[in-house]
Parts: structure tokens; C-alpha cells; sequence
């Protein structure tokens, strides 16, 4: 447990360095990559390798916990283990076009995925109460509360993605303004969804673990969807500017 709070404090201290550094240096990956980021992979490999590690792990903690029989441990893990099937095994396939991912970007998010792993399935599999994740904790306000917003925030970011996806036809190389769902909103939806599929996580595990993580992926997006508005104010101009988009928190920010 000594180790267990540490992993959770260092990765506490490093999400705010995180998030310092990207209102500086632009992570280069997607619609911001550059090639000051090294050498390149596919972008579906990329993806595949980077988001990968997260969902064998907890597969593997899960299956030896021997927890598995505890049905709100098993809800929530399948709810974790769903978005990163989708992210592993489905999402990189549906990329369109040719685009490449910096292998920095991807061993970065290796290594984060594995902690993240490590500091949710201890917590779930090991840390957590006895008594904590009853079936009774289906019934609680923090479980039903936690998934409205966790499946409201999946259902978003995917179909943000898909509209970013469909912007182009084959053979097109131009790049447009998202329109439709949150892009009412916000300049970054799928990012805007993400924020509340994890913060939904933190509320229904309850959890400091789950908390860490949600600060972790506003640490990471909210400066990113800084740099992607500046680039659609630098690529678009008046035609963005006049939609009054925010960047990434509806009316807020």
C-alpha cells in the first residue's frame, strides 16, 4: 500500500508537470504532429500499440484478483475494459488516410497506460474494501451518477471521432471545420467527451485512483484542445472565429 501511494502521489505531481508543459510544447501527434517528434509509424499501428497495454493488463490483474465473481467489480472493469477495446482494436481500423504517429508519442503512452493499469486494477482487485463494492454500491447516487456520465462521455467522443473522420473523401487531403453534436459547442468534442467518460469513471469507483486518472486526461486535453483551436484560428480564420466555439467545456473554456 506504501508503494501503492506513492505510484498515486508521483502520478498526481506529474499530470500538473504535464499539464504546464503542454500550454508550451504541443504534442505532436494527429492534426498538431511535426516531425520534431521523431521517427514515425503508422497511425493505426501507432494507435494499436500505444492503447494495447492498458487493456491486457487489466485483463490479466482482473483474471487473477479472484474478484471476478464480485458482480459491481466485474460491471466496472468491463466498463474500462469497453473503452479500451474500442480504442485498441476498433478505432485504429476506422482511421482513414495515411498519417503517421511519432514512436515518442506512442512509448510515452505505453508507459502511462501500464500505471494507469497498475494504479486502477490494484485499487479494484486489491486495495479497495471488502465491503466497499457491494451490490448495493449499484444503488448508490456515485454508481448511477458515474455511468450516465461515463456512457454519455464514450457515446460523445465516439461519435466526435466519426464525424472527424467522415470530414474528407477518399483522395481528399484538405482539412475542414468539424460540425454536429458537441462541435456545436466545442472545438474539440471528442476530447470534451473523453473528460467525461473518466471523470463519470472517478464518480463511479469513488475512488482516489479514479480521480488521478480523470486529472490525468484533463491534464493532457485541455491544453491540447488549446493548441487545436489556435490552429483552427491559424488554418480557418474569420470562418472558425465566427462560430464562437469554445475550446473544450461548453460556455466555460
Amino acid at each position: 500500500m506504501e508503494i501503492y501511494n506513492i505510484v498515486l502521489i508521483s502520478m498526481t505531481v506529474l499530470a500538473a508537470i504535464v499539464f504546464i508543459a503542454l500550454n508550451y510544447y504541443t504534442a505532436g501527434y494527429g492534426f498538431l504532429r511535426t516531425s520534431k517528434w521523431g521517427a514515425t509509424v503508422p497511425n493505426k499501428l501507432g494507435w494499436v500499440v500505444m492503447e494495447m497495454p492498458v487493456f491486457v493488463f487489466m485483463s490479466l490483474m482482473f483474471a487473477q484478483s479472484g474478484k471476478t465473481d464480485n458482480v459491481t467489480i466485474s460491471i466496472i472493469t468491463n466498463f474500462f475494459l469497453l473503452h479500451y477495446f474500442q480504442r485498441s482494436f476498433i478505432f485504429p481500423f476506422l482511421i482513414r488516410g495515411n498519417g503517421r504517429m511519432p514512436i515518442s508519442i506512442i512509448l510515452m503512452g505505453m508507459i502511462f497506460n501500464t500505471l494507469n493499469a497498475y494504479i486502477q486494477g490494484s485499487w479494484l482487485y486489491k486495495y479497495a474494501p471488502d465491503n466497499y463494492y457491494t451490490e448495493e454500491w449499484l444503488k448508490s447516487p456515485q454508481f448511477i451518477i458515474g455511468t450516465a456520465l461515463f456512457l454519455w462521455g464514450m457515446f460523445v467522443n465516439i461519435q466526435s471521432d466519426h464525424i472527424i473522420r467522415n470530414l474528407r473523401k477518399k483522395g481528399d487531403t484538405r482539412h475542414y471545420i468539424p460540425q454536429g453534436g458537441m462541435f456545436k459547442y466545442v472545438s474539440s468534442a471528442n476530447y470534451f467527451g473523453e473528460i467525461v467518460e473518466w471523470i463519470g469513471f472517478a464518480i463511479m469507483t469513488w475512488s482516489v485512483s479514479g480521480a488521478v486518472f480523470a486529472l490525468w486526461t484533463c491534464a493532457n486535453l485541455i491544453p491540447r484542445s488549446k493548441s487545436l483551436y489556435k490552429k483552427y484560428e491559424e488554418e480557418f480564420g474569420e470562418e472558425f472565429t465566427k462560430l464562437k466555439r469554445k475550446k473544450v467545456i461548453p460556455y466555460i473554456y
